[in-house]
């Protein structure tokens, strides 16, 4: 599979300011995969040290904060001599050795001419509290599931050679507007974890991708179990496992009353940052203006929570599959919807898209581009009626307004409707 991280990867190794680049993502989204697969592709060859597997590994750094001796030693450990610039040094489930994760700001410091990479579980968790990293001594880099378009390059070469071709203000053929759909409806089901979709290259069954995905949140849970930090791990749990429900209310806001009766914020405010801080969470604030700049105008006590995977969210509220490739309607399918736009959506924009949502009207995702303000409105079906999308757009007459629906790419006065599969091509395209 090609993930588009690695060319985040190219760039950081070529470049002159580069600081020991940390991963950061939810676990089993493919950070060990690619890190050893940008060693092998970009460098004479590449050392790997997993801290949760090697013991002996954290006394090399317990004892030594000279990277020189560092790398001598680790040199020794693999059994061969490591080289600035042609060897790239990993480091695995580095939050198992804090000693180690420090020892990044030394590599900065002293030995910058070494390229160093490294990545953990829940290793968010970790950042999130300045004190346990050197702050400003790293590159950090979101790693999170396959998009729709690397789904689609590694499930169906030929429909993602179309789907590159599509050019702005073109609107697709009807036949490869079906297949594109097809394989949005596929990947709805399967998501973008990378077991998944290898499983289903390999053997199109429906029911080892859904044994898979009980497994992964089997051991997201665990992992919320095995946490002694301070945030209690029941509430994680709780919070984690009242997504459905949230998603499902009309208005899909985050209450904590749906987590647990009568429950108040300062309960699970620290689980819920632990979530969005591991990467297994995905928070959207409501916005009181649709201004530039969009963070100042955040209601902090205003949010909704996404699931990082769609397909995982898919399996959590237990949709069967025939419901979505038959084209039913069902209860979930606009929260589902939302879940897959906001995943393609994260990332493309240099703020993160956020929502409106007043007395009179809502608008699903407001994203900023530049000093611009996109409104978005996402339809699970060919449905067009969005009276407070349409309102917004006729007062305001904003140079850009987003649609995502199934009835193609096209421009309808000041909107321009996106289907589904183009999410991720939405700054391009519109």
């Amino acid at each position: 599979m090609k993930r588009n991280a690695i060319q985040d990867l190219v760039a950081w190794k070529s470049d002159d300011e580069r600081k020991p680049m940390v991963l950061k993502g939810a676990r089993q989204v493919g950070k060990t995969w690619l890190m050893k697969k940008f060693g092998e592709e970009y460098y004479n060859n590449y050392v790997y040290f997993n801290f949760d597997e090697e013991d002996e590994l954290k006394s090399v750094f317990k004892t030594n904060k000279n990277p020189q001796r560092i790398v001598e030693l680790l040199s020794m450990i693999a059994g061969e001599k490591i080289l600035p610039e042609e060897t790239l040094i990993i480091f695995d489930e580095i939050q198992e050795c804090p000693e180690a994760l420090n020892a990044l700001k030394y590599f900065k410091e002293k030995a910058n001419d070494y390229h160093v990479i490294s990545a953990g579980s829940l290793l968010g968790t970790l950042l999130a509290e300045p004190k346990s990293y050197p702050v400003g001594m790293v590159n950090l880099l979101d790693i999170f599931p396959l998009t729709f378009d690397e789904f689609l390059e590694a499930v169906e070469p030929s429909g993602f050679a179309y789907y590159k071709s599509i050019e702005k203000g073109r609107q697709p053929e009807e036949i490869f507007h079906n297949r594109l759909l097809e394989a949005y409806n596929t990947y709805l089901i399967i998501g973008g974890m990378p077991e998944c979709v290898v499983s289903w290259i390999k053997y199109k069954d429906p029911s080892k991708i859904s044994r898979i995905q009980h497994e992964l949140i089997e051991l997201y849970e665990n992992d919320f179990s095995k946490h002694n930090g301070k945030v209690n791990s029941g509430r994680i749990l709780m919070v984690f496992r009242s997504i459905v429900t949230q998603l499902a209310k009309p208005n899909e806001k985050f209450m904590y009353g749906a987590v647990r009766e009568g429950a108040r914020a300062r309960d699970f405010e620290e689980a819920i940052e632990w979530l969005v801080s591991a990467g297994m969470l995905n928070r959207v604030y409501n916005v009181s203006k649709m201004e530039h700049p969009l963070s100042a105008f955040d209601k902090l006590d205003q949010f909704k929570l996404f699931v990082f995977d769609t397909g995982l969210l898919k399996h959590m509220a237990g949709i069967d599959n025939s419901v979505i490739l038959l084209k039913t309607d069902y209860q979930f399918k606009g929260p589902l919807t939302e879940n897959y736009i906001l995943q393609q959506l994260r990332g493309q924009f240099g703020t993160e898209p956020r929502y409106f949502s007043d007395k009179n009207s809502e608008i699903d995702f407001v994203i900023q581009h530049g000093a611009e303000i996109i409104p978005v409105e996402v339809k699970s079906g060919e449905d067009k009626s969005a009276p407070s999308f349409k309102r917004y757009v006729a007062d305001r007459k904003p140079e850009y307004a987003v649609r995502f629906s199934k009835r193609g790419y096209r421009k309808d006065g000041y909107i321009t409707n996106l289907p589904p599969y183009l999410a991720r091509r939405m700054r391009e395209l519109i």
